[in-house]
């Protein structure tokens, strides 16, 4: 029988790895609700249609990369590839636009690219979302926030933001027109995605990689000549508040975005520790989407990053989340050692929530258990043998400095086990 093996580019996180992933989790859920911000949880499955009219049909994503099928009703469905039309789906469904909200959701999106480091077709973002409020204000504190984060993980020195406007739909048609007349002269120096970009989706072309098409754009229009005024306006208040704060970034005109439901601001995280794959955090402004999927007209910001790319970056500069030992270890010798010290543990617990206290399980010699004892990190094995259970005792054994062994009544081994854990 051939083995089982996970989807390419679908890989287990494993135990030695998500004590690193619930840090950052943590980390992040912490800050956001510092801000203000609650937590939503949509379905990873939504109809396809939701994202053919919000991302855009003539995207790579809709076209090439989202995992599509037919359920057993003949309906359209599709794994989510982002979170923002999900998230603007499920507020209109339930009525959280009728006044401003905050919103931050976690968890996978797929999208099937040629799997490769920091891009995988399952990954999970951590999105957060602003409904209501059409103030650059609220543009600046989400970007505040991202720039707390780097601080907060001590990356801020290898990331760099990004920002642009890329102004109002009318205002992007009018730069769109002049973008193509200019470059349809050049058609065919362009490398083949831009040549199927100039007729799709040619703001695309803006931020090609390849050399000789950015050689070409060097002397094409400028989108910020063909901002409308409020765009405009609201892009010098935006960076007003990000000086105001120290948050640094640099102005990227060529800064447009993948998805066609962005207007005015958009800004990406980029670093380069991480090769080709060097934006850790990405979003933007998002004014017509609401009323484009059903809903009232109502403004909207966010952004998603990448929390693969984030464990990479820290990774690449030696940050590692905080190994969490556990506290005590219990080693029951005989058939009544056993018995006292699976009652004794459970006791613990009860007395302990907070602290990790570990059971030995499957018996063993005195040997094999106090080797187990050792390996899962406790500060301190706690063994009861015949004599323990006899005399309603328990023998310590310090296993990570060089206080001496003791034996204490079993009455006061939670105050002595709180004694150590002070220590920790």
């Amino acid at each position: 029988m051939k083995t089982l093996q996970a989807i390419r580019g679908m890989p287990d996180i494993l135990p030695v790895d998500t004590e690193s992933w619930q840090w950052l989790e943590q980390k992040v859920r912490n800050l956001v609700q510092s801000y203000g911000y609650q937590e939503i949880r949509m379905p990873i499955l939504e109809s396809t249609h939701l994202f053919a009219r919000s991302i855009g049909e003539v995207t790579d994503i809709v076209e090439k990369e989202m995992y599509t099928f037919a359920d057993r009703n003949g309906d359209s469905l599709t794994l989510r590839p982002e979170g923002t039309a999900g998230c603007v789906r499920a507020a209109i469904q339930n009525n959280l636009i009728s006044t401003p909200q905050r919103l931050w959701y976690q968890g996978p999106m797929f999208r099937h690219e040629r799997p490769q480091k920091g891009r995988l077709r399952q990954f999970q973002q951590i999105g957060l979302e602003v409904f209501g409020v059409a103030t650059p204000d609220a543009d600046a504190e989400l970007i505040a926030l991202s720039a707390r984060l780097w601080r907060d993980l001590g990356v801020a020195d290898v990331v760099e933001l990004q920002l642009n406007s890329i102004g109002s739909l009318e205002a992007r048609a009018t730069y769109k027109a002049a973008l193509v007349e200019y470059l349809s002269k050049y058609q065919a120096d362009l490398d083949e995605d831009s040549q199927r970009r100039l007729q799709t989706n040619p703001l695309r072309i803006l931020d090609s990689k390849n050399a000789g098409t950015q050689e070409l754009l060097n002397n094409a229009p400028d989108l910020h000549d063909f901002l409308d005024d409020e765009s405009a306006n609201d892009f010098t208040r935006l960076k007003a508040l990000l000086d105001s704060v120290g948050v640094h970034y640099r102005v990227n005109p060529k800064l447009v975005r993948g998805l066609d439901y962005y207007n005015k601001t958009v800004f990406e995280w980029v670093t380069t520790e991480l090769g080709a794959q060097g934006t850790i955090c990405a979003g933007g402004r998002y004014d017509g989407l609401v009323a484009q999927l059903g809903g009232k007209t109502t403004p909207g910001v966010g952004f998603a990053m990448g929390l693969e790319r984030v464990l990479l970056l820290l990774a690449a500069q030696g940050v590692t989340a905080p190994r969490v030992a556990p506290l005590a270890f219990g080693v029951g010798v005989g058939e009544a050692g056993e018995k006292a010290c699976f009652a004794g543990i459970e006791a613990l617990r009860n007395d302990l929530p907070q602290h990790d206290i570990r059971l030995n399980t499957g018996g063993g010699s005195f040997k094999a258990q106090m080797k187990r004892a050792d390996k899962s990190g406790a500060k301190v094995a706690l063994i009861w043998g015949e004599s323990e259970a006899e005399n309603d005792t328990v023998t310590l054994k310090f296993l990570r400095d060089d206080e001496p062994q003791k034996t204490v009544a079993s009455a006061l081994l939670t105050q002595e086990l709180e004694r150590i854990s002070n220590t920790m």
